[in-house]
């Protein structure tokens, strides 16, 4: 399915945080949200998977707003991987990816053999089928990132909202993800602070300031040296990989004056 945002604005404690937001994710394609800190990329995010409603514009479904829909309809299309993972669980890690199948549930009834396949399935797309049996409290935080992305693989949604899903991942188990996501095909809006890995993974960018988008377009287009000091105040080069083709960043960690004073992303600066 394909998700689109028109004119979107969110605020919040009365503030305006994403202001005049148009972006688009097509059908089977991976948009990726990049932007410094307090960019108001997790904002959006929120939006996207009801968990805000917007003070103006919409979040459009393939055309359908969906505030139009029933939270259950629209879960069983959009499932989201949030950067607020929630407390220790007192329940397996099958237990917790079975919740992802709660949108297709009626009252009371009995887990069906669907679920429980595609429960096994979201387990098994994440490398953590032989973990079923374990409390997710006792999980590392590596390994409940993946049983809260199987969570939502198990949702069998239309389009995935993932904010930040490398987080708290080793090197291996991020390429796993990324890797993942390519071969889903699943239309996929996702927040990314690694730049090279929005590099490599995203059809599409689309670069937030300040809660705007400023640039969208493939990587290779949006990802130009003089967007990155604008933007992110770093100086770095784009060239290619050597490996994939794909652009890679290489930044200047041994000259800070290259930086653009005031730029925002500086330490101390808060996710919105």
């Amino acid at each position: 399915m394909r998700i689109a945002l028109e004119d979107l604005h969110v605020a919040l404690a009365g503030r305006t945080v994403v202001a005049g937001v148009h972006l688009v994710a097509e059908k089977g394609e991976i948009a990726g949200l990049v932007g410094p800190n307090g960019s108001g990329k997790s904002t959006l995010l929120r939006t996207v998977y009801r968990h805000l409603a917007p003070r103006a514009g919409r979040v459009l479904l393939d055309g359908r707003d969906l505030t139009a829909l029933a939270p259950a309809e629209s879960a069983r299309h959009i499932a989201a991987l949030p950067q607020e993972r929630g407390g220790d669980f007192e329940l397996t890690v099958a237990q917790v990816v079975a919740l992802g199948r709660i949108p297709y549930q009626r009252a009371f009834a009995a887990e069906s053999a669907r679920d429980r396949a595609a429960t096994a399935a979201g387990l098994a797309r994440v490398g953590m089928l032989e973990h079923a049996g374990r409390p997710f409290s006792q999980l590392s935080g590596g390994e409940r990132q993946r049983v809260l992305l199987a969570r939502a693989l198990a949702q069998e949604p239309d389009v995935l909202v993932l904010d930040e899903p490398t987080n708290h991942l080793d090197v291996r188990h991020q390429v796993e993800l990324l890797t993942l996501l390519r071969v889903q095909a699943t239309t996929t809006l996702v927040a990314l602070h690694d730049l090279n890995a929005a590099a490599s993974v995203c059809d599409r960018l689309h670069v937030l300031h300040d809660g705007s988008v400023v640039a969208s377009g493939p990587p290779r287009d949006v990802l130009t040296p003089e967007l990155l000091a604008e933007v992110f105040g770093v100086r770095a080069a784009v060239v290619e990989h050597p490996l994939t083709g794909d652009p890679l960043i290489a930044f200047d960690h041994r000259n800070p004056a290259g930086r653009v004073t005031g730029a925002v992303g500086a330490p101390g600066a808060v996710e919105r």
